[in-house]
């Protein structure tokens, strides 16, 4: 009887624990509710989460900048638009001295050299003495120069006595028309002396002076500004003009000459912008333009020499370097949605660009990239068309980005 009596007393506890579940069940079922943890996931999810192109961009964290910083300009809003994307050529090349901004310097006349006054790498100005020579045929000119110089004051004196005796009555008219032909005879030999010296690199004031007691060198002036690229020769050695003293160069602008590819011909033409790049510096990019082509195709290469003229700043480029060049040519397909290169930041390892919309607070947001040129890239997703973004300053945003990550931990 007691055993019957503990076996209904457990029976009733097994029903109203059966009955309590299936009470909670079917409440819980009717009203909607929901386990407490997936309430929680969905209100993290709610107060995180930023709303993209696609509704669901989980980037939540942005950088609100101060006021001031927006008001400086570092950084730039664009609106997203289509853009036509300039086509590309690429090709490669050598770096070589401008030819219209070099000069090799020679004496005019042989001699020997008894001064130097520049080096290798030295900078000149044009009309800058290089060296001086001592020359048997500057001493020759001086000396009929001197000559010239006295038969002129000599005949200039001897015109202006019979002027006087003229006057005086006492010489013919004919004696100062002799003397008058004597004096231009002899001031067109002065003259022709004179210029000799100044072909042979005198100044005036340097042969003006000159007498018998001083002896003038022969100097050698650079005719153009530059720097002085080449240097062949020392003291005591001779020269002569068909001898190269000094190579001078302008190398604030170079030549850049390239191999095109017959198939793309078509898209060269003179005035063409182009970009070159050097191994030695990667990050720089140095812009010039086509400033000539050549009309003969190459039989065994199936190409054609193009040379670009660019800009040297800080003389980073030094001539005989390998250049890799990209000409960009008219835009061969439909304009797509673009932005400038510099907006798109290397975040962890994606690309991103900074979203905004109110231009104080920026969002990343994880972006897809198609075609680049002419310094646009093309999105092929992460952006619409319309939306803000900024378009300079990433790297600033980035490093604020960063900084308040660091913070929070």
């Amino acid at each position: 009887m007691k055993k019957r009596g503990i076996y209904t007393i457990i029976a009733i506890a097994v029903a109203i624990v059966l009955g309590g579940a299936f009470i909670y069940r079917f409440s819980h079922i009717m009203t909607g509710g929901k386990s407490a943890t997936a309430e929680k996931k969905e209100t993290v999810a709610a107060g995180t989460g930023s709303e993209g192109q696609d509704g669901g961009d989980k980037q939540a964290r942005g950088v609100r900048l101060k006021p001031e910083i927006v008001q400086s300009g570092a950084v730039v809003v664009e609106t997203a638009k289509k853009v036509a994307l300039l086509g590309l050529v690429a090709a490669t090349g050598k770096v070589e001295s401008n030819a219209d901004r070099t000069a090799h310097v020679s004496p005019r006349i042989p001699g020997k050299i008894v001064w130097v006054g520049a080096s290798l790498g030295d900078t000149v100005a044009a009309g800058q003495i290089l060296a001086r020579l001592d020359s048997v045929e500057l001493g020759q000119a001086l000396s009929e120069y001197r000559k010239a110089r006295s038969l002129v004051n000599l005949a200039k004196s001897n015109m202006d006595r019979i002027r006087f005796l003229i006057e005086k009555k006492i010489a013919a008219r004919k004696e100062i028309l002799q003397a008058e032909t004597d004096y231009q005879k002899a001031m067109s030999e002065f003259h022709t002396d004179e210029e000799r010296l100044r072909l042979y690199g005198l100044s005036p004031s340097e042969f003006e002076e000159h007498t018998e007691e001083k002896k003038i060198l022969l100097p050698v002036h650079s005719p153009i500004p530059g720097i002085v690229t080449e240097k062949h020769t020392t003291v005591g050695e001779l020269a002569d003009p068909s001898k190269n003293l000094f190579t001078v160069a302008d190398l604030s602008s170079l030549w850049v000459l390239v191999d095109i590819n017959e198939k793309d011909l078509a898209k060269i033409g003179k005035g063409r912008p182009a970009a070159v790049s050097v191994g030695a510096f990667p990050e720089s990019v140095f812009r010039g333009k086509v400033t000539y082509i050549a009309d003969l195709v190459d039989e065994a290469t199936r190409t054609v020499k193009a040379r670009i003229e660019v800009a040297n700043p800080g003389r980073k480029l030094k001539p005989e370097m390998f250049a890799t060049v990209e000409l960009t040519v008219p835009p061969s397909r439909p304009p797509v949605l673009a932005v400038p290169e510099e907006a798109i930041v290397d975040l962890d390892g994606k690309k991103v660009l900074f979203i905004t919309g109110d231009d104080a607070e920026f969002i990343p947001r994880e972006v897809a990239t198609g075609a680049n040129g002419g310094g646009w890239v093309e999105i092929t997703a992460g952006l619409k068309e319309g939306e803000r973004y900024a378009a300079k300053g990433g790297f600033l945003l980035k490093s604020e980005l960063k900084k308040g990550e660091l913070g929070e931990e």
